[in-house]
């Protein structure tokens, strides 16, 4: 069993970057796939990004592609999503999940995921 922790959420101005970490309790952590999802006031929970259990292959939401990344660390049981050239539209609860077994075509679906986080609140300010 993985239970995700987030850290890193807060108020960042337009343009500015931000790094979430998600520490995942285990043992297991490496055998899992680890996803990031963000749900904004009055709006449905999204799929953000996704990696791999060995980090191999990274997955993106057409709007975050290009200016957001997702990493894992193994050794420290983390993964992370690096956020840059932050727009007000991204801010959002974002949640940190956590997959074992998840296929390429779940892997960006919320049913991928067996596990959540409590989620940290970003807030970009224009």
């Amino acid at each position: 069993q993985v239970q995700p922790v987030e850290s890193g959420g807060g108020l960042v101005q337009a343009g500015g970057s931000l790094r979430l970490s998600c520490a995942a309790s285990g043992r297991t952590f490496s055998s899992y796939a680890m996803g990031w999802f963000r749900q904004a006031p009055g709006k449905d929970r999204e799929f953000v990004a996704a990696i791999g259990w060995n980090g191999d292959k990274t997955y993106y939401s057409d709007s975050v592609k290009g200016r957001f990344t997702i990493s894992r660390d193994g050794a420290e049981n983390t993964a992370y999503l690096q956020m840059n050239s932050l727009e007000p539209e991204d801010t959002a609860v974002y949640y940190c999940a956590a997959g074992r077994d998840t296929g390429s075509y779940f892997i960006t679906k919320e049913r991928g995921y067996e596990y959540w986080g409590q989620g940290t609140q970003v807030t970009v300010s224009s």
